[in-house]
């Protein structure tokens, strides 16, 4: 699989789509309990970050062990609530655009390298990279109300 392809397709196919969203629509959370749109994407802003620091490392070692990350706290922290909508999704647009050029630049054979996030079990660069994708559409089919694109496993 084209891993870079995979990401920039997600990417192009959703950023119109998160584009027509309105502010009001925005900052309004799906339930109870649940992230607003502004704080689910900025969720996934979060979610590049630290997938960046682990595609790296798993790339550059044949084995790579890194932390989880407080999701609650770092969408808090970082305050995507009061951020403006189309601020995140330009963001969070870019940020993936980056990720996409440093996947095709990751030689095939450190495709297999294993990785090992908090106490998960490990699993392949590869592989990580597929969940970081799938992880995000299942985000984005939430915060735009719509049933999934592509089923996330967990």
């Amino acid at each position: 699989m084209d891993l870079s392809g995979f990401l920039l397709e997600t990417i192009e196919r959703e950023l119109p789509n998160l584009r027509l969203l309105t502010g009001d629509q925005t900052e309004v959370p799906r339930a109870p309990g649940k992230w607003s749109p502004k704080e689910e994407l900025g969720h996934l802003v979060d979610s590049a970050a630290n997938n960046h620091v682990r595609f790296v490392g798993c790339a550059g070692a044949p084995e790579y062990r890194g932390p989880g990350y407080a999701q609650e706290d770092w969408v808090r922290m970082h305050g995507y609530r009061a951020m403006a909508w189309d601020e995140i999704v330009e963001f969070w647009y870019r940020y993936n655009r980056l990720l996409a050029r440093l996947i095709a630049a990751i030689p095939e054979g450190s495709m297999a390298n294993t990785c090992t996030v908090s106490n998960y079990a490990p699993v392949t660069l590869a592989e990580l990279i597929e969940d970081y994708v799938v992880h995000m559409q299942h985000h984005i089919d939430q915060l735009l109300l719509r049933d999934p694109v592509t089923k996330f496993p967990r």
